[in-house]
């Protein structure tokens, strides 16, 4: 039986290089951000569930400097020390602490489960299956803190059906005048999770818009909270036509402090997660709807963040504040040098 390879022996692939990269820059923003939350958390409870989070990033960066240095790939810049400032007032609520980590671990759950099946290399999957089961702790723990606190909205419940049924008409999957059906559990699902996500973002958006002294941030910042406020409207909107409730509105839970703890650069980089996110959950949401009338919104939305998010990307490169990630060789260029 022929041995196996060392892992030394073995190059990361692209995906494996691609996440790792992606996922040392995240945590690297988050371990600044929840650094900030952490020096403001009144609520024992809460400060356990964000010392958490916070020993989780920190030792995932770790693991892939450790990574890094073995394969001799550069260590992303990332975020630093110099991009929070631990002495500004508190800009959120203990409450929005909890509705944050809740809203990043569902992502992070997503995102991990992903990286784990992308990989190949025995060290790097042993990895990523660390980080799944981190951070669906993290998931359990701002879950059962949100319950216990009475914080936490269920998604909507609707009624047991009496019998199996099959569709028999092509109105099923009609959505616009005439003909229209009530949701399906799954449209209501994404319905409810992008509102739940849209209330998040306005809210930590609507902080970020008070702290930051760049005119152009800001106005990119209430641009956004402008975007997240109207599409919660309209996922709103769409579970009210069916009697469904709906996410709440958590923008309360911002203070009215005005001195920026995190640095212009890390609240941009921050909006561009965040639409990285919802574009997966539009995504997703787009392949379980078979009712034309939201495919059509959630196609429209997807791209309305598309370009809000292309002019993010444009902020940060005139800043110089975007790092490359890993690329491919560009060949042509290559070939020129011969």
């Amino acid at each position: 039986m022929k041995p196996a390879h060392d892992v030394q022996d073995i190059q990361l692939t692209v995906t494996e290089l691609g996440t790792l990269w992606t996922l040392y820059m995240n945590n690297s923003m988050s371990i600044q951000v929840l650094s900030y939350f952490l020096s403001k958390v009144e609520d024992g409870e809460i400060h356990e569930v964000l010392e958490f989070a916070l020993q989780t990033a920190q030792k995932e960066n770790q693991s892939i400097i450790d990574i890094f240095n073995a394969e001799g790939q550069p260590i992303p810049h990332g975020f630093t020390e110099d991009d929070v400032n631990l002495n500004a007032p508190q800009l959120y609520t203990d409450t929005f602490f909890l509705h944050y980590l809740k809203n990043m671990s569902q992502y992070g759950v997503t995102t991990m489960g992903t990286n784990y099946t992308l990989a190949s290399r025995s060290d790097i999957r042993n990895f990523y299956k660390g980080c799944v089961q981190k951070v669906t702790k993290l998931d359990e723990m701002a879950t059962q803190i949100l319950l216990t606190k009475g914080l936490y909205t269920r998604p909507p419940h609707i009624s047991v059906p009496d019998k199996v049924s099959f569709v028999n008409k092509q109105n099923f999957l009609a959505g616009f005048i005439g003909g229209r059906r009530p949701l399906i559990a799954m449209e209501a699902m994404y319905l409810f999770l992008n509102a739940q996500t849209n209330s998040v973002g306005n809210s930590l958006l609507l902080g970020f818009s008070q702290v930051t002294s760049d005119q152009r941030i800001r106005k990119y910042t209430w641009r956004g909270m402008e975007i997240a406020k109207k599409h919660l409207n309209v996922f709103t909107n769409k579970l009210r036509e069916d009697h469904l409730h709906t996410a709440p509105n958590l923008e309360d839970e911002v203070t009215n402090s005005t001195e920026p703890p995190f640095s212009d650069k890390l609240i941009t980089f921050h909006i561009t997660l965040l639409v990285t996110a919802g574009m997966g959950n539009y995504g997703m949401a787009i392949s379980a709807s078979p009712r034309h009338d939201l495919v059509t919104v959630y196609t429209r939305l997807a791209a309305e963040i598309g370009d809000y998010a292309k002019d993010g990307a444009n902020i940060m490169i005139d800043n110089g504040w975007m790092e490359e990630p890993p690329q491919v060789d560009d060949r042509k260029e290559l070939a020129k040098k011969q």
